[in-house]
């Protein structure tokens, strides 16, 4: 059989405060590039579990996800090294808790800043994907849907109750 293709799960969050939506901005291989505090599903966790992770971990602030925004694909090609890589982002809004200021950012996170909607449009050669402006697009327009629409068998979380 074929090798079968599987996108690379993340985890997205949208967090507004007083007109302003909280992004990092992080090193990669094209240089310093703004994105949602974002990242990868981890074994053993939800969605929801790894969206809280992340934002923990990029941002030092809690937080608990209480709607999903969407769904998204997103395909694009590595400049260095030319691999094809599609990515499946849930992105979800919710409600920053603390802030831990004793926490170091996730490696490669240069900071964390909050930016209005249109200084984000603004500058979109600086966005580490396509989909940084869609979601918020669909957080603007009042996209959300209810976090059970994002079901976590409990054989994932708890191998040994399968």
């Amino acid at each position: 059989m074929p090798h079968r293709w599987k996108p690379n799960v993340t985890v997205a969050a949208l967090i507004e405060r007083d007109g302003r939506f909280l992004l990092v901005e992080e090193e990669t291989t094209d240089g310093l590039k703004l994105n949602n505090p974002a990242g990868h599903l981890d074994p053993g966790e939800s969605p929801i579990q790894a969206c809280a992770r992340e934002v923990l971990e990029e941002t030092a602030h809690d937080f608990e996800p209480t709607a999903l925004i969407g769904v998204y694909l997103n395909r694009f090609t590595k400049t260095r090294t030319g691999d094809d890589l599609t990515y499946m982002r849930f992105a979800f809004a919710g409600t920053l808790g603390t802030h831990h200021d004793w926490r170091t950012l996730d490696t490669g996170i240069v900071r964390t800043l909050w930016l209005t909607a249109d200084e984000i449009r603004a500058c979109p050669e600086r966005h580490r994907s396509p989909l940084l402006l869609r979601c918020l697009e669909d957080y603007l327009a009042g996209q959300r849907f209810p976090l059970t629409l994002v079901h976590t068998d409990i054989s994932v979380t708890e191998p040994s109750a399968q």
